[in-house]
């Protein structure tokens, strides 16, 4: 093979470094038209590369045979069995002759030519083993990236199980390299670079620990596609720490990727881990958008603790049971030692320098759920934060469904924050709050674009209002010495039950077609919501507090209309009774009920007569 220092060698080292330029860096400047015109000049330069190799390997032959390679070129090896371990012209040019075929394979891959790509990388393959003795033992010894490209190209076809065994063989690979040899070995690109243009050991390094990484982001992609979630999100874990470790990632990408993964844990309701991994990516995305990205991940874990809170206190009717938060309480304190038990063995980004620099600001949101309102407030005004900085990038005005969305879990966190509330009227304040956010952009949205939407924003609605109607009937039965109510209080509960009543039947006419029809069979996503609408508004007619004997029997009748429409549908529908079993029950009940309270008021309003 011609001399490192010859004209050729060089002339061929110019040839890749050209190649390699084509592809890493203009390649990003092709039009958009021919996107591939880069890779497709850097393909041409590498046939030649490898026709410049093979016509060296013709000429070297003709003074070459088989027993002078094993005998004279074997560079300080020694024999075992029919091989010869160690350097030998040969083995360097079957190396580079392998590396062509790779570059080769990944350019095809690159250009979406997948077939072409796997035959290179296939021959790439079959040259390393066919010349395994003569190939030096840092080249031979890891043909990493090689079974690396071929799970990224299985991968790539959508067939995940071939792509996960080359990934995992890639890996294994990796693995008992480095235990053996502890060091990474030659960079591919180093088989066509004068003495000169070596890399430094860094350099190599990191190169090899970043196909590494790769071979883990794939590895998270594929676990995930097969269902293996705890797998995928420690790969997906590994990836975000590797890729902070030797500094190459994309911020906005890092930043989100990092917010996705703590939903995996705050799911998994691993709120200590979730708050870790979305840190990180908090502190380095300086991008509007991918910041408020963050911050809506931030209001989830609020929400989430909330919930979990909620929850975990709530006795069988909705409220607090104050004997469950003390027992909660009296275990608090071995539930923070075992936190801080598990913070020396958390899944930490980087070393002791990133945790400490991220652990003042995670002091601002707990990982433990609120016992008392104290603590729930805390966590509120967190989350209320983070909603006003998403929502400055999120605005009504060109991000309608993201910024209705925040203003929905906005309103959850009310909703949360509320069930600590002991004061009934500050609790029905914080509802009234709900209604003044969500209720102009409800009557605004337009039904036609936003159709989902706006039922959901209407069913919230109506819920809020019935809710403020129980509030404020509560807190009125415990202010009057008497059973009788003043008229001002209930003209307000009567506003306030017309208000709901008037937002749950919203709902029901948006299920109307366009020629006016309601469905005879309710889809199965709106099944529930529409049965529950229908019970709910019959209840609301029969607590409109009426003076007048005739305007109650006309609410009357209109609760039991409704409530016929559930029992009724529950009967041609047997399927539906399990989406509304105790609505059905109670509908079917009134149903048999109502008709004597009403016969007893129409004999009432005849005496009266």
């Amino acid at each position: 093979m011609a001399s490192v220092n010859s004209s050729d060698w060089r002339a061929i080292c110019e040839q890749f470094t050209t190649a390699l330029n084509l592809t890493e860096v203009e390649s990003r400047k092709d039009p958009e038209n021919d996107p591939f015109r880069s890779k497709y000049k850097a393909r041409e330069i590498l046939r030649e590369i490898y026709s410049a190799l093979k016509n060296f390997e013709a000429t070297e032959a003709d003074s070459e045979t088989s027993g002078e390679r094993g005998e004279e070129q074997v560079v300080d090896g020694e024999k075992d069995g029919q091989c010869f371990y160690g350097d030998s012209p040969a083995g360097w040019r079957a190396a580079k002759l392998a590396a062509v075929e790779y570059f080769l394979g990944v350019n095809h891959i690159e250009t979406e030519e997948l077939s072409a790509g796997q035959e290179h990388l296939m021959n790439c393959m079959k040259l390393i083993d066919k010349w395994m003795c003569e190939i030096p033992v840092n080249i031979r010894g890891c043909p990493h990236p090689q079974i690396n490209q071929l799970g990224i190209l299985w991968s790539g076809r959508g067939e995940t199980e071939t792509a996960k065994a080359f990934l995992e063989t890639a890996e294994g690979t990796y693995l008992r390299y480095m235990k053996k040899e502890g060091s990474p070995p030659t960079d591919m690109t180093e088989y066509f670079s004068t003495e000169e243009n070596q890399l430094t050991h860094q350099e190599r390094t990191k190169r090899f620990e970043l196909a590494y990484t790769h071979t883990k982001y794939y590895l998270a992609q594929v676990y995930q596609y097969l269902g293996e979630t705890e797998l995928s999100a420690t790969y997906c874990h590994s990836t975000l720490q590797r890729q902070l470790q030797l500094n190459q990632f994309n911020p906005m990408e890092w930043a989100l990727n990092a917010a996705t993964l703590s939903q995996y844990y705050i799911n998994k309701v691993s709120c200590h881990y979730a708050r870790r991994v979305v840190r990180p990516g908090h502190s380095r995305d300086q991008l509007r958008q991918k910041r408020a990205d963050i911050a809506r991940c931030w209001i989830k874990y609020c929400l989430n603790l909330l919930l979990d809170a909620k929850k975990a206190l709530e006795d069988n009717i909705g409220e607090l049971d104050g004997d469950r938060q003390e027992e909660l309480k009296a275990a608090r304190r071995a539930e923070v030692e075992e936190e801080e038990k598990s913070r020396k063995s958390a899944l930490l980004f980087g070393s002791e320098d990133t945790f400490d620099s991220i652990a003042s600001l995670e002091e601002k949101v707990q990982s433990l759920t609120p016992l008392d309102f104290t603590d729930a407030r805390a966590l509120f005004l967190v989350g209320q934060t983070y909603v006003t900085q998403a929502k400055e990038y999120f605005e009504m005005d060109g991000f309608v469904t993201d910024h209705i969305e925040i203003l929905q879990d906005h309103s959850a966190l009310f909703r949360a924050l509320a069930f600590f509330e002991d004061d009934l009227e500050r609790r029905c304040k914080m509802h009234k709050r709900r209604v003044d956010m969500l209720e102009p952009i409800c009557n605004d949205l337009n039904g036609h674009y936003y159709l989902v939407i706006r039922r959901q924003l209407m069913f919230e609605l109506a819920e809020i209002y019935n809710e403020m109607m129980d509030l404020k009937l509560t807190v009125a039965n415990c202010q009057s010495d008497s059973e009788t109510l003043d008229s001002h209080t209930i003209k307000k509960l009567n506003h306030l039950c017309g208000a709901s009543a008037k937002f749950f039947e919203m709902f029901l006419e948006s299920l109307r077609s366009p020629e006016g029809k309601l469905p005879e069979v309710l889809e199965e996503e709106v099944l529930r919501p529409a049965l529950v609408a229908r019970f709910r508004v019959a209840r609301l007619y029969s607590r409109v507090i009426c003076p007048v004997i005739s305007d109650k029997l006309e609410n009357l009748n209109k609760s039991l209309d409704h409530y016929k429409y559930v029992a009724q549908y529950g009967d041609a529908h047997p399927e539906a009774s399990a989406a509304v079993e105790t609505e059905l029950e109670l509908s079917r009940e009134m149903v048999s009920l109502l008709p004597i309270k009403i016969n007893r008021l129409k004999a009432q309003m005849i005496s009266n007569n």
